[in-house]
């Protein structure tokens, strides 16, 4: 089989990125900052919108918190910030489950020819608006000819997604799951009735495993007689993309819009308008990908000027993006250790790529003691965060104080009374790791050599009862600014 990720790795120094406006590097040097103001000029083609109908209609779904923090605003020299807090998506630590629900629902419908609605009526694919209901969705839908495998590789948040979704559809799922993804993460996993294969080795290794075993196992009725493939029918559920295999992947960053289109309803609802910056983590950047999709869609003729600025954050240790904004080609990069584990990642989607290079004002990357600073002070504000949410946080920070930081804030084209937006991608249960930190930011867990040390625990996924700073304030559509949101804590 042909290589999933043809590209080289890179570990020799970069080349000058090019001078303003094309590009520019501020005093947080050539590997941590890049920036592109001419990005906010480009304008995205039309994106599907069927997801978010598809999610508002299941039976658990409710928008996430929008968290405003004044004492942010204060810090960061900006008006106004706002967390979206996904550390609880449909009964998961993270956001990944828009992404899976909306891929498996379209994988299945398509090889059924239609998915059973909330009626229980039988509907076209195309509608967009067949329903899985919930726990009760095993068996949804109709004339499927046998249940599937799917099979996906994570570092920790995508394959718990995927696992759940199959379990509650009534299919199966393979996960591998790559090295540094702790122990209780792991679990979680195998907790959805998931088969999960451990590899030696980083995640772009885990996506070419998991390619392997569902192109060994084909895809259809038999598949499995010999020897050691899966014993039912095979999908590749992979959020990363390569050529050649982008449809499902596109599926997962199309369910990724859900998010935003929340966002701009709460906006809205704050009073706050459009946000001025955008502040997303980045892995394979597909996440990034359905933010690039949705602010630099063609606008309303209203009048307003270019979109927000689009910030991708990554570990200093898997900062593929930023190396290929850097070199403006997608590259592979020699992933390290860091306890951002769902970030590091060594390659970013093909399919994501042409998006991100085009409509990306800024990439930075961050270390592990910013990200560890940036959960504390999350938490002591109400926002529970894991590592990889709070990097946007740790990355605002990095762009927007210290040494240069006027030059930063003019290549992002934010002023005093700016408008932030900062994704908290997860909650910490999804990712342990770090979550006891020293006085100094440091984790005090172990990772790296010490991470492939798997063990069977117990499920960590309970609910936490959160108290909120007084200064926050929770925006759901149809909230005030300084009342409570409308609907329940999702």
């Amino acid at each position: 089989m042909n290589e999933i990720f043809p590209t080289v790795a890179i570990n020799t120094e970069a080349p000058p990125a090019p001078a303003h406006p094309g590009g520019a590097r501020g005093p947080l040097g050539p590997a941590s900052w890049y920036a592109r103001p001419a990005a906010r000029h480009w304008t995205a083609p039309p994106a599907p919108t069927a997801a978010y109908a598809f999610h508002a209609a299941l039976p658990d779904y409710a928008p996430t918190r929008l968290v405003e923090l004044p004492s942010l605003a204060a810090e960061l020299g900006v008006g106004r910030v706002f967390v979206k807090d996904e550390s609880s998506r449909l009964g998961l630590p993270a956001f990944k489950a828009l992404g899976a629900s909306w891929a498996l629902h379209r994988v299945l419908a398509e090889r059924g020819g239609a998915t059973a609605g909330a009626t229980g009526a039988a509907e076209p694919v195309d509608a967009g608006a067949g329903v899985v209901a919930g726990p009760a969705g095993a068996g949804a839908v109709a004339g499927a000819a046998e249940p599937v495998t799917f099979v996906t590789a994570t570092d920790g948040n995508h394959g718990r997604a995927v696992a759940r979704i199959a379990r509650l559809l009534g299919q199966r799922a393979h996960v591998f799951v790559s090295r540094g993804v702790h122990p209780e993460a792991v679990a979680a996993i195998e907790g959805e009735g998931a088969r999960v294969t451990r590899v030696a080795g980083p995640y772009d290794l885990a996506v070419r495993e998991a390619a392997r075993a569902a192109e060994d196992a084909g895809d259809g009725p038999g598949a499995g007689s010999g020897s050691g493939r899966e014993a039912l029918p095979t999908v590749l559920v992979q959020d990363s993309g390569r050529p050649g295999y982008e449809r499902i992947p596109g599926w997962i960053v199309e369910g990724y819009a859900t998010l935003f289109a929340e966002i701009d309803a709460q906006l809205a609802a704050a009073g706050a308008g459009a946000p001025d910056l955008v502040a997303i983590p980045v892995g394979v950047g597909s996440l990034a990908q359905a933010a690039v999709t949705h602010y630099r869609a063609p606008a309303p003729d209203t009048g307003a000027g270019p979109g927000p600025a689009l910030l991708a954050v990554e570990p200093e240790a898997a900062a593929c993006v930023l190396e290929s904004l850097r070199r403006g080609e997608r590259v592979s990069v020699a992933t390290g250790d860091t306890a951002m584990a769902g970030l590091n990642c060594g390659t970013p989607s093909s399919l994501a790529w042409p998006a991100l290079r085009a409509g990306l004002d800024a990439a930075v990357a961050v270390s592990e003691a910013r990200a560890a600073r940036a959960v504390r002070d999350l938490a002591a504000l109400g926002v529970p965060s894991g590592l990889c949410g709070a990097a946007s946080l740790a990355g605002v920070r990095a762009a927007l104080t210290g040494d240069g930081a006027a030059d930063r804030r003019a290549a992002l084209g934010l002023g005093p009374t700016a408008t932030l937006v900062l994704l908290s991608t997860e909650g910490p249960a999804a990712n342990p790791h770090g979550q006891d930190t020293s006085a100094h930011g440091e984790s005090a867990e172990p990772h790296g050599s010490d991470a492939n040390a798997y063990s069977q625990t117990p499920d960590p996924y309970e609910p936490d009862t959160r108290h909120h700073e007084p200064d926050s304030h929770l925006y759901g559509p149809g909230s005030t600014p300084h009342g409570p949101a409308t609907h329940p804590e999702a």
